[in-house]
């Protein structure tokens, strides 16, 4: 993981994988791995809090969902050693990032 701090709303960028918690909202019981496809940056949200759209991913980086999910950056943490998507295996389509 990059640093001990969480990433800032500005340096949220396509393309980050995110370890989302409860201390981002607490919708997150179980945490997820979180791959960022946009950061609504002009939905107007409350203070603090902003819209994320992207993929949860498993534990190899495949995608399984994709969500749009409403959090605080304050509780989230970009992972820098970001699993990337498995290769395809036959049956399975991958999905782009």
């Amino acid at each position: 993981m990059t640093g001990r701090h969480p990433p800032r709303h500005a340096e949220l960028r396509c393309g980050d994988l995110l370890h989302v918690t409860r201390a981002a909202s607490v919708q997150f019981v179980r945490p997820i791995l979180f791959r960022v496809i946009r950061v609504h940056e002009d939905w107007h949200t409350y203070h603090g809090w902003l819209w994320l759209d992207g993929y949860e991913v498993d534990a190899r980086g495949d995608a399984v969902a994709r969500r749009s999910i409403f959090v605080q950056p304050a509780g989230l943490r970009r992972l820098a050693d970001a699993p990337r998507p498995s290769a395809a295996r036959p049956g399975r389509q991958a999905l782009a990032y």
